[in-house]
């Protein structure tokens, strides 16, 4: 029986075509030759593990990726991967909720690298509303939450900006990380229904550049308009927590402001507690 299990080399040349490197020009970053480069691709040089590591920084490879280049080459991974209720990521799930509890009353939420959600403060349920029940059991995918049109999507003011802003974000992550259950959700996603000619602005013009892409909805206090920024653990030396991304929804006018004080009173407990 033959074994269908990638070589080092070959891991190293689909990362750096997928980064649209030349050999040259990873082998100059990485301050080795060419034909040295050539060599490890083709298998004709075995590599070593630091020799592994210098390359797959140079080429940005996600942390599980470069524990795969390790194990093609015969080495021992280097980056662990626990659960996020394990014992040695409880600094960081503390840190998560605190950030989750101390931005109320606007929303927030954790999402693994799946976009798989985690963890959420109370005002998410300003954003849940209405959705349908089967999109908030078992493991939620926020995306899919947005997107489905039994999801968020009916009550997005401006869908269609928003949606082409979400398959822009996640095609950018499936370019950057070859994760094949990214690949899987961006098809999934991009068969949902687009925006019709009728959701579209009549007005012909272009609309004036703005600083960000909002998410406006609707709600019983009228539109709420939300800016969002996304945090992580810019130093996460392990595969899960490398993977955690804290989405968080700022009121971008007054009205929102004073909306989302007033629904505030309106949730209790947080829709989803810490997930592991």
């Amino acid at each position: 029986m033959t074994s269908a299990r990638r070589s080092a080399g070959d891991l190293l040349r689909e990362w750096r075509q997928r980064r649209r490197f030349s050999q040259l020009a990873l082998a100059l970053k990485a301050g080795i030759s060419q034909r040295h480069l050539s060599f490890l691709e083709s298998g004709r040089s075995a590599p070593s593990r630091a020799m592994l590591l210098r390359l797959a920084d140079h080429l940005d490879v996600p942390l599980e990726a470069r524990n795969a280049l390790l194990l093609a080459a015969g080495f021992a991974p280097l980056f662990p991967q626990h659960d996020l209720g394990d014992a040695e990521l409880t600094a960081a799930r503390e840190t998560i909720d605190r950030i989750l509890s101390g931005h109320a009353p606007h929303p927030a939420l954790a999402v693994d690298r799946h976009w798989t959600l985690l963890s959420a403060n109370a005002a998410i349920a300003v954003l849940t509303d209405g959705v349908a029940g089967h999109l908030l059991t078992g493991a939620v995918n926020v995306l899919r939450l947005g997107l489905h049109p039994e999801g968020l999507a009916p009550r997005i003011m401006n869908f269609a900006e928003w949606r082409a802003h979400l398959l822009r974000r996640l095609a950018r992550d499936v370019a950057l990380s070859a994760d094949p259950v990214l690949a899987a959700l961006l098809k999934e996603l991009e068969s949902y229904p687009a925006p019709t000619q009728a959701d579209m602005s009549p007005n012909p013009e272009p609309p004036e550049p703005a600083v960000a892409v909002p998410l406006i909805i609707t709600s019983p206090l009228g539109p709420l308009t939300f800016l969002s920024t996304t945090t992580m653990f810019g130093t996460a030396t392990d595969v899960t927590l490398a993977g955690i991304a804290i989405e968080s929804f700022f009121p971008a006018n007054r009205q929102t402001a004073d909306a989302m004080a007033t629904l505030a009173g309106s949730v209790e407990d947080a829709p989803f507690g810490p997930r592991g």
